[in-house]
């Protein structure tokens, strides 16, 4: 990675522990976003089917930058490259998204499930996805850039 560690690395020393950390923030402002979402499109229409995907995509959006800003300073620190980082962060957060929409929606609509616990119980897929995706693509530097 390019540039200085970010203020939860230089205060834990572990890039695993600080996106752990930064990850519970973020998850917590989604989980916001989620039900932010999910009370807009139950009041527009509660019982449409296409709710729960709609909620997904708003919270999965909106989210998504905030969380791109909190890893790149937090926890990654890197430098050079914003629009390439933003994009790969973008598409990590995509392939979540996608899935979330293959699996939420089939244990709401199918399963009867809240649409809060149904997506509480994902978060921990979409977390290992995350770190993973975000660690070795999304901020990922050459030996070039880093020297």
């Amino acid at each position: 990675m390019a540039g200085p560690d970010g203020p939860f690395l230089k205060l834990f020393r572990n890039r695993g522990i600080a996106f752990i950390l930064v990850g519970g923030m973020n998850t917590a402002i989604g989980f916001v976003w989620f039900i932010a979402f999910s009370a807009l499109f139950d009041w527009i229409d509660a019982d449409a089917a296409w709710n729960v995907f709609a909620v997904i995509l708003a919270s999965q959006w909106t989210s998504a930058t905030c969380a791109f800003f909190l890893y790149r300073h937090l926890v990654f620190r890197v430098t050079g490259h914003f629009w390439l980082d933003y994009g790969r962060f973008l598409l990590v957060n995509a392939t979540s998204a996608a899935l979330n929409l293959l699996v939420v929606p089939p244990v709401v609509l199918w399963l009867g499930w809240p649409k809060i616990l149904a997506q509480l119980a994902f978060t921990v897929v979409i977390a290992v996805i995350s770190w993973f995706g975000h660690s070795q693509f999304s901020f990922r530097r050459s030996k070039k850039d880093s020297a």
